[in-house]
């Protein structure tokens, strides 16, 4: 039997389209009063950004178009908000909770 193949690294972009995968489930914990990630044999817990970030994941949308919305949802620069949303969905992409 050969070696296993690594795993390749997805790597966020403008262009990308991020999504959840089927598996991961973003549910509102009434008891926590927020919002949390449930993956295989673990829980996230992202903040109220994120979780704005996450629900725009659809697959359709690019990082871009994300970043875009969200500039005119909070009247900030679309350039700042695009770089700390790829800084974001890169840390959840290398853990798995979200692809692209």
């Amino acid at each position: 039997m050969g070696e296993p193949t690594p795993r390749q690294r997805t790597v966020i972009a403008t262009d990308s389209k991020p999504v959840m995968p089927p598996y991961i489930k973003m549910r509102y914990d009434a008891g926590r009063n927020r919002w949390i990630i449930l993956a295989p044999e673990r829980l996230f817990d992202p903040d109220p950004i994120a979780v704005e970030v996450l629900k725009l994941c659809d697959g359709e949308r690019t990082v871009g178009d994300i970043a875009a919305h969200l500039s005119n949802e909070y009247n900030a620069p679309s350039q700042d908000i695009e770089v700390d949303i790829i800084a974001m969905l890169q840390d959840l992409s290398d853990k798995g909770v979200v692809k692209a």
